[in-house]
């Protein structure tokens, strides 16, 4: 679960960690009191859950609170990566002498906390890594003493030679960690956390990523969910009994289990096709479950073709053409379909198949194969 940028700063906020007091606007009107209320200069941020936005024009600067309305017009509305920006932030400008970096994320190398520190900040930590990573001091954090003061003030310490500066750091870096784990998070991150012109250290950006599957021990922070179009899709799929992710290919699947659906997502970037999804619908043979799996299916306009592959354990193969059969008796399906169908009562399943017109494969290559070709011979064209 991914907060946005007024979100993690509340938390922020709650763990001691030194913040601009801003406010969150959705109008620009809002955005001009606002503007009234803090004292300009201020600048005016995109809400959005994905980086980029000072790139593409999702961050300005106002002089005036006439000039925070003006530019909130301007931010409000924008589509970027996807993102229509519907929220935004209206802090304080500061006088920045210098800009660090700050975050800790789970590595599962080694199993455990990692806290990052850089002298590099306000830039992307990823392309920093990759060119100059010697910028970077990690920290491995013990998951049961946690951060140490000690840890923190040395690599504090990294980042300033003045001792009052870097024992403010230490502080936050501390703060940090606390945040992290009270939350459940599985990334925490400050870029910038900004060294002011008075000597201040604050934190002008946060972004936190929460662990969904700790969600019901923090009820107060499941209600800050904010969906994503994606996200919402997932969430739509779980409440139905579907395990769904949304990617960014053109062959839509539907797999029974998870380990047969990532084997199958595998088989087909090997044999140089892209998955359109992850797509679970468990040992059911219950034929709403197939017509929600389709739905959904259907419902991402990049899919050209569908590809079922069902392997019949516990599950009969012949229960699951049954369900197939009706289900697809209830959908007007204007795409290709593949099925592979192999396992228990594999003979009858495709009998049933087959006289509902549908020609069952039994290698899984073999109908992965097939859904490629339909899909390079363009599939189901759709608007």
């Amino acid at each position: 679960m991914k907060l946005e940028e007024f979100q993690a700063k509340k938390l922020f906020s709650r763990s001691g960690i030194p913040i601009p007091e801003g406010s969150m606007v959705t109008t620009a009107e809002e955005a001009r009191e606002t503007a009234g209320k803090i004292g300009c200069p201020v600048v005016v941020k995109a809400q959005v859950q994905t980086g980029g936005r000072g790139k593409a024009g999702g961050v300005k600067l106002a002089q005036s609170p006439e000039e925070a309305q003006q530019r909130a017009s301007e931010i409000l509305g924008m589509d970027i990566k996807g993102h229509k920006v519907k929220r935004l932030l209206v802090d304080p400008a500061v006088d920045i002498r210098g800009e660090l970096y700050a975050g800790i994320t789970v590595d599962r190398n080694k199993k455990a906390p990692v806290m990052m520190v850089s002298p590099a900040g306000g830039v992307d930590i990823e392309e920093v890594a990759r060119t100059t990573p010697e910028k970077i001091t990690f920290q491995r954090i013990d998951p049961l003493m946690g951060l140490q003061l000690f840890e923190a003030k040395r690599l504090a310490f990294g980042l300033f030679d003045e001792k009052k500066k870097a024992l403010a750091t230490a502080g936050i870096l501390t703060r940090l960690w606390s945040c992290f784990r009270d939350c459940d998070a599985s990334l925490a991150e400050i870029n910038p956390l900004a060294e002011l012109a008075d000597g201040g250290i604050i934190a002008l950006d946060a972004k936190i990523v929460l662990d969904d599957n700790a969600m019901y021990r923090h009820p107060d922070l499941k209600e800050m969910r904010l969906p994503t179009p994606d996200e919402e899709k997932e969430l739509l799929a779980k409440s139905k009994g579907l395990s769904y992710v949304q990617l960014e290919g053109e062959i839509g699947c539907m797999v029974n289990g998870a380990g047969l659906a990532m084997a199958t997502m595998d088989l087909i970037k090997h044999l140089g096709g892209r998955p359109a999804n992850f797509l679970d619908i468990g040992g059911s043979s219950n034929p709403q479950k197939v017509i929600d799996a389709m739905e959904l299916l259907v419902s991402d306009p990049n899919v050209r073709v569908i590809f079922i592959n069902v392997f019949g354990g516990i599950t009969r193969c012949d229960d699951v053409a049954n369900g197939l059969v009706e289900a697809l008796g209830q959908l007007e399906l204007d795409l290709p379909l593949v099925v592979r169908l192999t396992g228990t009562n594999e003979d009858q399943g495709r009998e049933i198949l087959a006289n509902a017109g549908i020609t069952a494969v039994t290698d899984m290559t073999e109908g992965a194969s097939k859904a490629l070709e339909l899909a390079s011979a363009g599939g189901g064209e759709r608007a």
